[in-house]
């Protein structure tokens, strides 16, 4: 068989690749090496969390807030092993309609784990051992990647976890530990602490989600702290060490060398991912990789072999399905002769604990260190008769702007809806708009997003209109 392209992994960037690819025109084939479709996102990431959270959310509303909503329950309490079985047919429907997007665009699949013999030759192997070979013109390497778990933390899938096994604990756990305060840790610890979990996180560094505006990180910290979770900020973890029903953290201040110990049910280790290049043949066809592992690409996300690219996970870059994505599409249509573009400093990130938070452009730190005058414009839920009549007063929206031209430099968010919200952020700065530009918008009323309209005039000589 011979391609014009095949992709290597079924992701969010290699299924989106491969469909605009087949529509402008070329042979495609993809190759996943798992039974189903849609990488880590669809199967043990994105899609299954995001099912569980709004599980967990609800159950949470249930007990805290109908009553004052006039809603009066009964024997309420959590059905972890259906709410299990509901995550999972999310994830089968998502993945069915990854198979009839292939079928639609007519992308041929193979299963297997595809592995480079030359430039123009991948061999297939599937789960039997058995193998075959395809011909193809070009590559698009799309095979993501996979949590980082040290040695010393003995990582055995039953007690001590990563976010593949937390997705399916069917039966809810006392106590659990979780090992870093990023995006997927605080997303699956408030899951459980919602659900009446009690929650310990330790984090090396000195405040949660580090790599957002540091507003946003207090904000959260503070709702997340409501929940009950108890957090060990600037401290690092020593050993891990489980048993057949428990697993006991060991951990001490950075500048300490007194240990302290938890004893939990599970550990959570969730300290970042790392790129997925395990048995792929890079060294056959001589694609460099640098020393933490990651394809190296040119501005056309072309590695040092002429017709093999690279996009998502594996790449340099944040770790987002949707940055993937982009460049799926990025790539398909620059080898169709096109010239496509993508701004990586309008590629927004999100945190779906709750209260939600959203981010795009540059934060308050890169700002001061980049040395760029600024102004900044603040505006709270809780001045928002929407927030007011849902109950969700938590949280702020945050504009930055450039201090003379008025552009918005970076729009950051912490509440309801905030993954909703940060869109129009991103479609005003991907037009350069101005926050007068924003302020000058109608909002509807009442909606959340009146906070962004608020914090734009907040950025244009602090003049909000509801605080």
């Amino acid at each position: 068989m011979k391609y014009d392209i095949t992709v290597i992994g079924s992701g969010p960037g290699g299924y989106v690749a491969a469909i605009r690819a087949a529509q402008l025109g070329f042979k495609v084939a993809i190759i996943e090496k798992y039974d189903t479709l849609g990488g880590t996102c669809l199967n043990v990431g994105c899609i299954p969390s995001k099912a569980l959270l709004d599980s967990s959310e609800h159950y949470h509303n249930a007990k805290e807030k109908f009553t004052e909503h006039g809603i009066d329950l009964e024997n309420l309490s959590v059905n972890m092993s259906q709410m299990i079985k509901r995550k999972g047919e999310v994830v089968s429907q998502t993945c069915k309609g990854i198979n009839f997007l292939m079928d639609k665009n007519k992308i041929d699949v193979h299963h297997g784990h595809g592995s480079f013999i030359d430039k123009n030759t991948i061999k297939i192997t599937d789960k039997e051992g058995k193998h075959k070979e395809i011909q193809t013109a070009k590559t698009i390497i799309a095979t993501g990647s996979k949590p980082i778990v040290p040695a010393a933390f003995n990582y055995d899938k039953k007690r001590v976890i990563t976010s593949t096994e937390a997705l399916n604990i069917d039966k809810l756990p006392k106590k659990m530990v979780i090992i870093g305060a990023g995006v997927i840790g605080l997303e699956l610890g408030s899951v459980f602490a919602r659900l009446g979990t009690s929650v310990e996180v330790v984090e090396y560094m000195d405040r949660i989600i580090a790599g957002m505006d540091k507003d946003c990180s207090k904000e959260l910290m503070r709702s997340l702290k409501k929940l009950g979770i108890k957090f060990h900020l600037k401290h690092e973890v020593t050993t891990v060490k489980a048993t057949s029903k428990t697993v006991t953290v060991n951990y001490k201040k950075r500048d300490s060398e007194d240990e302290q110990s938890i004893k939990a049910d599970y550990c959570l280790v969730a300290i970042g991912r790392k790129a997925y290049t395990d048995g792929l043949g890079l060294d056959n066809v001589g694609i460099a990789t640098d020393k933490r592992g990651k394809i190296e690409v040119d501005e056309h996300l072309q590695t040092n072999v002429e017709g093999i690219y690279a996009i998502g996970d594996v790449t340099h870059g944040a770790m987002l399905a949707h940055k993937a994505e982009e460049e799926g599409v990025f790539v398909a249509e620059y080898m169709a002769g096109q010239k496509p573009h993508i701004d990586y400093n309008l590629i927004p990130g999100v945190v779906y604990t709750w209260p939600e938070v959203a981010s795009v452009g540059k934060t308050e730190e890169q700002l001061k260190d980049s040395g760029i005058t600024y102004k900044s414009g603040r505006f709270p839920f809780k001045a928002l008769g929407r927030a007011r009549a849902s109950m969700d007063t938590e949280g702020m929206v945050k504009i930055l702007t450039d201090a003379n031209t008025d552009e918005v430099l970076g729009v950051h968010i912490v509440g309801a809806r905030a993954a909703d919200m940060i869109a129009e952020a991103v479609v005003a700065m991907e037009y350069r708009a101005s926050a007068e530009d924003i302020s000058r918008m109608s909002h509807a009323h009442p909606t959340y997003t009146e906070a962004i309209k608020e914090a734009a005039l907040a950025a244009t000589g602090n003049r909000p209109l509801h605080i």
